[in-house]
């Protein structure tokens, strides 16, 4: 198995939390998605083969650029973030960025 750190931007409320879980869960090979909202590091783990690429691509189309992250390891991550700050009202998507 291999893990997969990376920086993404944009990220503010649990709505985003969600839909970038959503952009990589249904990838070729990805088995685990962490996402920790304040530091915007997002750990994906599974059989990566293509390494990053199509991650980073997913991200990018779903609207939350994404890089590489180079930092020290991704803090304790949660599913289950705060949501304030967001201005969606829980309906139809994130308005956050």
């Amino acid at each position: 198995m291999k893990t997969i750190d990376l920086q993404v931007e944009g990220m503010s409320c649990g709505s985003c939390v969600k839909h970038v879980t959503h952009a990589l869960q249904p990838l070729p090979g990805v088995s685990g998605v962490e996402v920790d909202l304040q530091s915007g590091h997002v750990r994906v783990s599974g059989e990566l083969a293509q390494g990053s690429a199509p991650l980073l691509m997913a991200l990018t189309d779903a609207g939350y650029p994404a890089k590489l992250a180079t930092d020290a390891p991704i803090p304790a991550a949660t599913s289950q973030p705060k949501a304030s700050g967001c201005h969606s009202g829980g309906a139809g998507g994130c308005g956050c960025r």
